[in-house]
C-alpha cells in the first residue's frame, strides 16, 4: 500500500511542477512578441494533432467528419477561444446528426 501511495505522489509532482514552475519564475517577466504568439496558437496545434486525423477514419459517413473540422477550422481562424471552437463544432454537428 505504501508502494501506490508514493506512485501517486510522485505522479501528482511531475504533474504539477512543470505547471507551478514557469508561473512562479515568469510572474514578473514579459515574454517577446513572437513567444507570445508561438504560445498562444500551441492549444490549436495540440486540438488540431489529437483531432484531425481522426476526421479521415470515420466510416459511418465521412461528410459528419468533414463538416465538424471545417466548423472548426473556421471558427479557430476567426480568432475564436479554443473552447468556442470546440462548442460550436459539437453544435453543428450536433444540428446535422438532427437534421439527417
Amino acid at each position: 500500500m505504501n508502494t501506490i501511495i508514493l506512485v501517486i505522489i510522485g505522479m501528482g509532482l511531475v504533474t504539477y511542477l512543470p505547471r507551478m514552475l514557469p508561473f512562479v519564475l515568469l510572474q514578473n517577466k514579459t515574454l517577446p512578441p513572437f513567444l507570445e504568439g508561438v504560445l498562444k496558437n500551441v492549444p490549436y496545434a495540440i486540438l488540431g494533432a489529437l483531432i484531425f486525423p481522426k476526421v479521415f477514419l470515420i466510416q459511418k459517413d465521412p461528410l459528419f467528419g468533414t463538416i465538424g473540422a471545417g466548423t472548426a477550422i473556421i471558427l479557430a481562424l476567426t480568432g475564436a477561444n479554443v473552447i468556442i471552437v470546440v462548442l460550436g463544432a459539437i453544435a453543428v454537428l450536433s444540428f446535422y446528426s438532427f437534421m439527417f
